[in-house]
């Protein structure tokens, strides 16, 4: 310890290390009589790793098995390549056309649920899956009164980890520099 040479003697007596402790016998063992302890190293164990690996790799018939190595890709003969890459492209080109009508069909104005407006809302991330709309509206009732909770879901019914709180008033979503609210939540 810092400054313990600065105590007097009889006070560093109290910081000295105590005496080692005895040797006592174990009771019940017989001290002359040595067990022989069977221990080996890995070498064994690796070579036998080798062995079970390479014999997987090997099929019964002498051929190359599934166990392909690290990095090492599938041979595929011109007519299998020349079909991936036909379905490659066919599902390229259905994912394209989902895209466009996806675009085409999204119209969020139109969505019932979304109403309130956007400079009262609070935008609620990374929730807990099991979170509840009665949930939301206890903790964040405390800075205002609350018009509206919408928590979204997918089409199973499930929370999707995001939630839009509504307020009365702008000024209840805001903190006390006129900025809005942030909570970070782990």
């Amino acid at each position: 310890m810092p400054g313990t040479h600065l105590l007097p003697p009889n006070l560093l007596k109290l910081f000295a290390p105590r005496p080692p402790l005895p040797y006592a016998r174990p009771v019940g063992k017989d001290i002359n009589r040595v067990t022989p302890k069977d221990v080996d190293g890995v070498a064994n164990i690796l070579t036998r790793l080798r062995e079970v690996s390479t014999a997987t790799l090997i099929a019964g018939n002498g051929e190359v098995g599934d166990g392909m190595e690290e990095g090492e890709e599938p041979a595929f003969t011109l007519a299998e390549e020349t079909k991936r890459q036909i379905r490659r492209e066919e599902r390229k080109k259905k994912r394209t056309e989902e895209f466009k009508i996806a675009k085409e069909t999204y119209k969020p104005a139109d969505d019932a649920e979304a109403i309130g407006d956007p400079y009262k809302t609070l935008f609620i991330s990374r929730l807990n899956k099991n979170a509840t709309e009665s949930d939301l509206r206890r903790e964040f009732e405390s800075f205002g009164t609350i018009e509206r909770v919408r928590l979204v879901r997918d089409k199973k019914g499930r929370c999707r980890g995001y939630a839009f709180v509504v307020y009365e008033r702008e000024r209840d979503m805001k903190g006390n520099d006129g900025k809005s609210v942030i909570f970070l939540v782990y």
